[in-house]
């Protein structure tokens, strides 16, 4: 029982990071853009959020101001690489490290409790008698879901396609009449207001906002996008299907980790070092299966 309590419990985490590694995806594999900014933008969504929600506002306008915040803090990272001509991982340094001070501002202390507040769940909770995992599983879910439908539709039209090749191929975007530039900065806006609503839900889900709550986020959401691609490869055949493995990958991601502590594998302490294990070992099982299809490409191009 108490490892299917652990994996109900990796499962409502999963999903409701899932919204981040969407974020994260935006910014890591459309952009190709190495955004740190989203360990200082994750906790100020769970901040404004908490801080909000403390202050008697409705938790869904709360998350939605959550997102807005997120989206600052991407702007301000966009401009730093755009205007200031700053490198990527510079700029998003610089903002996460003025993040944590604006994080403190925001809260007033390390951190904000949200026990017996009107968070998402608590509203959720007068409609469905249920836990508060099962209450993040269904809010989790229902919230990627949308995600992933607005996000289609968004990279589908004809912003979304000049943003997609902006990070592809910018000489050629450029070349194409496309501000390159402008498109650096959506794009990060619209993956930080994601991460920001993904720490406003973590947030609620957790009963508290906390200014530290959002180290390795980054490094977590690339596992997650990694681990989705290299399990669920037949989910390549789309893009609607690549973001979904994605949020599927950061729920197998904090099964994974759910499963290592509850046997007693290592210590809680040690989940940071964990992590970085599991990426390692993804990276390195990503790179073998690369070097096993080309080996076997490579066999069915010899003419016999």
């Amino acid at each position: 029982m108490s490892i299917l309590l652990a994996l109900q419990v990796a499962a409502a985490q999963g999903l409701l990071w899932g919204v981040m590694t969407l974020g994260a995806y935006i910014s890591y594999k459309i952009l190709d853009f190495p955004d740190l900014s989203v360990d200082g933008t994750y906790a100020l969504g769970g901040a404004v959020c908490a801080v909000l929600i403390v202050n008697g506002w409705n938790p869904v306008l709360s998350m939605f101001v959550a997102m807005l915040a997120g989206m600052l803090g991407g702007l301000a990272t966009a401009l730093l690489h755009t205007k200031m001509k700053m490198t990527g991982l510079l700029a998003g340094i610089l903002v996460m490290l003025g993040l944590y001070s604006i994080n403190l501002r925001i809260m007033g202390k390390s951190n904000t409790s949200l026990l017996n507040a009107n968070t998402i769940n608590a509203l959720l909770k007068r409609v469905i008698p249920a836990s508060n995992e099962v209450l993040s599983i269904i809010s989790g879910a229902v919230i990627c879901a949308l995600l992933i439908a607005l996000l289609y539709w968004f990279f589908g039209t004809e912003v979304g396609c000049a943003l997609r090749a902006s990070g592809n191929n910018k000489n050629m975007a450029r070349a194409m009449g496309v501000n390159t530039d402008q498109m650096v900065v959506l794009g990060l806006v619209l993956s930080n207001g994601l991460v920001g609503l993904s720490g406003a839900l973590f947030a609620q889900y957790q009963g508290f906002a906390d200014v530290g709550m959002g180290t390795g986020t980054m490094v977590m959401g690339l596992a997650s996008i990694i681990i989705g691609e290299v399990i669920f490869r037949f989910m390549r055949r789309s893009f609607a299907l690549r973001m979904l493995s994605a949020v599927f990958g950061t729920v197998v991601y904090r099964v994974i980790i759910g499963i290592v502590l509850q046997l007693g594998i290592m210590d809680a302490n040690d989940m940071k070092l964990a992590s970085a294990i599991i990426v390692v070992l993804v990276f390195a099982l990503s790179m073998l299966l690369d070097k096993v299809r080309a080996a076997k490409g490579g066999q069915q191009n010899v003419k016999p």
